[in-house]
């Protein structure tokens, strides 16, 4: 059976970092500390602005309770969320960190949730078990909603040619400043920093190879189901079917209240109200942009930067997992997939590549979304003459096998961490197993750039020509071609004129 999550018990321990001291705990081997800000609170006249540093403090300061999640509307359904408190002053982190580490490889988890939800305080990212295993492992929360993504005339104004609008972005980069600065004190090796993250987080990974500002900041990265093919809105001008990022930003303004370039008005906003009701189910897309192309941090789409070679030259874990939207009810899945066809300019090709029609209606919703881009990506990196493992996660847990034919968004993620106690099962012996397989395939990377060793099944590099990949299936891990056709026919309509 699964190990329980562990609890904050045991002795406590001190670390000095540049901002002060922290008193944390040690349990099981592994030394842990929460709530550590890496950013002054983004509050008052510092709302919608660059994350500053925090201020440092005088005695010991306890960081033994994770700081506040970010502001933000948790749905009932999705049980895998944290129960903190929310605050606009969220910019924390934590970490775990083995007894006697000394230079240590580091992993940084960034948390999805579609940049509307989810912090680095879900049970789930409890970074116990990974630490056992040898590595540093740092969680951390960034600006959700509107708080993180918001662009203004007047905003842009005042960054005077300086990035503006994705403000979430800079946080991610300014907890990987921190970790640069202050790994060390834990046993971390700062010179060897794997940034890893899942949907929004997979979908920043690839973003954050592609900027500027975080070159040298971390030197491997894993992706996992991120997509890459995300159209994003230009900060101060349209492009078919998205308003421009600023207009949006006026549009909420004025609901609000906020009528012209006054930005004391606009940081006075109730943060209630900058909230609104944003989640995944509502996306607000009248007054909510989400990330933009602001040309100084975000300089376009992830897909068109790759193609071009733009982004950082590492070793690049990337994938998907096998039934991405499987939990989608099968009435919504030909509509879904009708719309994706539509969207693509396509139709005839695709469905022979999928061979019929339910096959398509069944597949094409998470291909195009994740399975797809995730392939691209890879294809794209190898081109650039950087090693890539592509993956595709499909266990399904003993306990759901007469429910679930695939693996379902997120469902990875108990398995990656070790921690399958804050899933929504009973685990069973073969299941931990699983959890141990992926977990020795993804330290194994964080340590060495490479996936292999010992006696797992050899994972190859991603070739194009081979197109391997690794697929963890309820048998173990198979290496295997993927699923070449539909996927092409799929890749082959973004390249049309």
């Amino acid at each position: 059976m699964a190990q329980p999550v562990l609890a904050s018990v045991g002795a406590q321990v001190e670390v000095r970092i540049e901002a002060g001291a922290l008193r944390g705990r040690e349990v099981g081997g592994v030394k842990t500390f929460k709530g550590i800000p890496f950013a002054a609170a983004p509050t008052g006249d510092l709302r919608w602005r660059a994350p500053v540093p925090p201020a440092s403090w005088t005695g010991l300061r306890e960081a033994e309770r994770y700081g506040p999640d970010c502001i933000q509307n948790r749905p009932a359904w999705d049980k895998t969320q944290s129960k903190e408190p929310t605050s606009e002053d969220c910019l924390s982190l934590n970490v775990w960190a083995p007894v006697g580490a000394k230079a240590a490889p580091v992993m940084v988890w960034i948390h999805g949730g579609g940049f509307v939800m989810g912090s680095g305080s879900q049970p789930t990212f409890d970074g116990s078990r990974l630490a056992q295993r040898g590595v540093v492992l740092v969680t951390f929360n960034y600006r959700l909603g509107r708080f993180g993504f918001f662009a203004h005339p007047a905003l842009t104004k005042e960054a005077a040619g300086a990035a503006t609008g994705n403000f979430a972005f800079m946080d991610q980069i300014a907890a990987l400043e921190w970790v640069r600065r202050n790994v060390a004190a834990f046993g971390g090796d700062p010179a060897n920093v794997t940034i890893f993250g899942e949907s929004a987080g997979g979908g920043s990974v690839a973003q954050l190879m592609l900027m500027g500002p975080a070159q040298g900041l971390f030197h491997k990265a894993i992706a996992h189901s991120g997509g890459g093919r995300d159209v994003l809105p230009l900060l101060n001008s349209e492009r078919p079917g998205k308003a421009a990022a600023e207009a949006v930003g006026v549009a909420f303004a004025a609901k609000a209240g906020v009528k012209d370039a006054d930005l004391a008005a606009l940081r006075a906003i109730p943060a209630a109200k900058v909230l609104g009701g944003l989640d995944l189910l509502n996306q607000e897309a009248v007054t909510y942009s989400g990330p933009m192309i602001d040309g100084v941090l975000v300089t376009g789409n992830a897909a068109e930067g790759f193609a071009a070679g733009r982004q950082s030259k590492m070793p690049f874990l990337v994938g998907a997992n096998s039934d991405e939207l499987g939990f989608l009810p099968g009435f919504l899945r030909g509509p879904m997939a009708a719309k994706a066809l539509k969207d693509l300019g396509g139709g005839d090709d695709i469905l022979a590549a999928y061979g019929s029609k339910a096959a398509l209606d069944e597949q094409l919703p998470s291909d195009i979304t994740f399975v797809e881009p995730a392939r691209f990506l890879a294809r794209a990196h190898t081109a650039s003459g950087q090693p890539v493992w592509l993956f595709s996660f499909g266990y399904v847990p003993e306990a759901k096998r007469k429910s679930q034919k695939g693996a379902g968004h997120a469902s990875d993620l108990p398995f990656v961490f070790g921690n399958l106690s804050a899933a929504d099962f009973a685990p069973t012996s073969a299941d931990e197993a699983a959890a141990k397989l992926i977990g020795d395939y993804w330290t194994a990377f964080a340590k060495s750039g490479d996936p292999n060793g010992g006696e797992r099944t050899a994972w190859p590099a991603y070739g194009r020509a081979a197109d391997t990949q690794l697929t963890f299936t309820n048998e173990g891990a198979i290496a295997a071609k993927a699923r070449a056709a539909p996927l092409d026919a799929i890749g082959a309509h973004y390249t049309r004129p």
